[in-house]
């Protein structure tokens, strides 16, 4: 039998609607520091990136970044977390993905601290082998290291897909010769994941599991079609 597909999946922008909790601890950062509030656009640009990319990039100086995350994560342990929704439509293209033997598994850039908390708290949790993030900002991380992570606990023995909304998805799964499924309803700027590589970009959510399927089926020569066994749903979850 052919080994099932791994398919990891970025959770914010991708799996869910994170932005009103990050913006919400990206002002509650900006404010403790004294300096001016970016807007609401701007703040989109906060999904994604590691805390300790984003914050430089608004001209946040280099020696009082530590001091601008730890307002951030003030706020965002509180609160901010679960000002969170999980996209309409996610858990039944979850669900026909599991159906159709593929293995799932997160990998954000989110601290892993929080990632498994909140795919427990919005449901999403029971349809995954584990949740793989980052560690706190201490400790330097990537989306490579977290794709690292992920594969080498879930050992796959099948193709492997990422899935994700930013280029940094993109990035993080190629260095490790993974393609990457980019997705449209997310934060991206216009063409950003064409431009890193990805090799498709999904519309709407009610196209995932067909697009998965079908990137799958072209690295296998299937059309499509994926075999193996399914992980029974509910399966405890690693990594968390």
């Amino acid at each position: 039998m052919t080994p099932a597909p791994l398919v990891l999946l970025d959770l914010d922008g991708t799996l869910t609607d994170s932005y009103p909790g990050i913006a919400a601890s990206a002002r509650v950062a900006f404010t403790a520091l004294g300096m001016p509030v970016p807007d609401d656009a701007a703040l989109r640009r906060f999904v994604g990136p590691p805390l300790a990319d984003s914050f430089p990039a608004f001209g946040v100086p280099g020696e009082r970044v530590p001091e601008a995350v730890a307002a951030y994560r003030g706020y965002f342990r509180e609160a901010g977390m679960w000002e969170n929704s999980v996209y309409a439509g996610i858990p039944e293209q979850l669900v026909e993905l599991r159906a159709a033997g593929v293995r799932l598994a997160v990998a954000t850039s989110k601290p892993e601290v929080f990632a498994g908390p909140i795919c427990e708290r919005f449901g999403l949790a029971a349809h995954l082998e584990g949740v793989f993030g980052a560690p706190l900002d201490h400790v330097p991380s990537s989306k490579a290291t977290v794709v690292a992570a992920a594969l080498d606990a879930l050992r796959p023995g099948g193709a492997v897909l990422m899935v994700g909304d930013r280029e940094h998805d993109v990035h993080g799964a190629r260095a490790h010769g993974v393609d990457c499924l980019g997705v449209a309803w997310g934060y991206a700027q216009p063409g950003e994941l064409a431009a890193a590589g990805a090799v498709d970009v999904v519309a709407d959510v009610g196209g995932l599991a067909a697009a998965v399927l079908a990137v799958l089926g072209r690295a296998s020569g299937d059309d499509g079609a994926v075999s193996g066994s399914p992980r029974p749903a509910g399966a405890p979850t690693t990594g968390t």
